[in-house]
């Protein structure tokens, strides 16, 4: 058994593989979903803004993150919903990074590569060959 503190509300509780909060948090979180999923379901409201779902739920908004994260929101169905890139904040509607700090990052990995390139062929380079003295 693997006991923790409930990162929400600090009460202790059995940690699961399925579960990161308390029983308690969890009920809260379902209802949160429930009304959520009510307010989108219906077609005036799938055009709806992350703020516009706060507002009119009162569910957080770090806790829809979570929905969206996790699946249990399609984003499909929801064009106008998203979450932050994890390196910028820019809204996005899939993976962890947006497609401008996914480009950066990966031309940071490239010049990295080439200067490692480069210190290797360098370091080839500076290896000098000398002649034994008993060899004259």
């Amino acid at each position: 058994m693997n006991l923790g503190n409930c990162p929400n509300c600090g009460s202790l509780f059995v940690k699961s593989p399925f579960r990161d909060i308390c029983e308690s948090c969890y009920r809260e979180e379902e209802e949160a979903f429930e009304k959520v999923y009510r307010f989108l379901r219906k077609r005036e409201n799938r055009m709806a803004t992350m703020v516009q779902i706060v507002d009119a739920t009162g569910v957080k908004e770090s806790l829809l993150m979570k929905f969206i994260k996790s699946g249990r929101l399609q984003l499909a169905q929801f064009p106008n919903l998203g979450y932050p890139c994890d390196r910028c904040g820019k809204l996005i509607r899939e993976g962890r990074l947006c497609a401008n700090c996914l480009t950066d990052l990966n031309k940071q990995l490239e010049t990295l590569q080439q200067e490692e390139e480069m210190k290797k062929r360098h370091q080839m380079r500076s290896v000098y060959y000398t002649k034994k003295d008993d060899e004259n």
